[in-house]
């Protein structure tokens, strides 16, 4: 995957709680905090259009987050915006910094995580039909809106991550996910999550 720009050292933060960008996936943000409206303006007249999403971690923010590029925004009458991310890369913080801009920026390494820049991930591992056949007994259990027929025919990397992302998992859960190091590891997690809900996890009832 080619860039024509690179990896800035600094990037500002979008904090936001159980929620994670996985490699080259999209993820659609409704900005209306004048903070954040800020952001994105100051994002857009940068070379790398690059936010970093990340989840609030005890008064301060998580370790790992993914930085996305704006792809796409529109306005709506009343100054709100509808932005779209594609993301890049995971980054490891490294600093938060003081300045006199109304969000957080921050110092980051994106080291570790070069995988995250070349193409899509295969799961050589992936059991397709168990793994919808869990997915759909999540999905039916929760009560959830999704099409399955259509996520049957995504590639590995789409399938799992789109899940990853989507599924009402814990902000802890979720910054697991994020951090898997491989596409397999995170399936692997992820059917763990799957069926440690399915069968009677916290507030859950077993399934019968």
């Amino acid at each position: 995957m080619g860039f024509r720009f690179d990896l800035p050292s600094r990037i500002a933060l979008f904090p936001l709680c159980e929620v994670v960008m996985l490699p080259r996936a999209k993820l659609p943000l409704h900005i209306f905090e004048p903070r954040y409206l800020q952001l994105l303006d100051d994002a857009l007249k940068t070379d790398h259009r690059l936010i970093g999403m990340i989840q609030p971690d005890d008064g301060s923010v998580a370790g790992i987050g993914s930085a996305g590029r704006v792809i796409a925004f529109s306005e709506s009458e009343d100054g709100r915006m509808m932005i779209s991310l594609r993301a890049v890369s995971r980054f490891r913080l490294t600093r938060i910094e003081d300045g006199f801009a109304p969000y957080q920026q921050a110092q980051v390494d994106w080291t570790g995580f070069e995988r995250d820049l070349r193409g899509p991930e295969t799961d050589p591992g992936l059991d397709r039909p168990a793994f919808l056949d869990r997915l759909r007994r999540y999905i039916e259990t929760h009560q959830l809106s999704t099409d399955l027929e259509a996520a049957a025919k995504a590639t590995d990397e789409i399938l799992i991550n789109a899940f990853s992302m989507m599924l009402p998992f814990s902000s802890g859960e979720k910054q697991a996910l994020l951090e898997a190091r491989t596409l397999t590891e995170r399936r692997v997690l992820l059917e763990g999550l799957i069926d440690y809900a399915l069968h009677g996890g916290e507030n859950e009832e077993p399934l019968q």
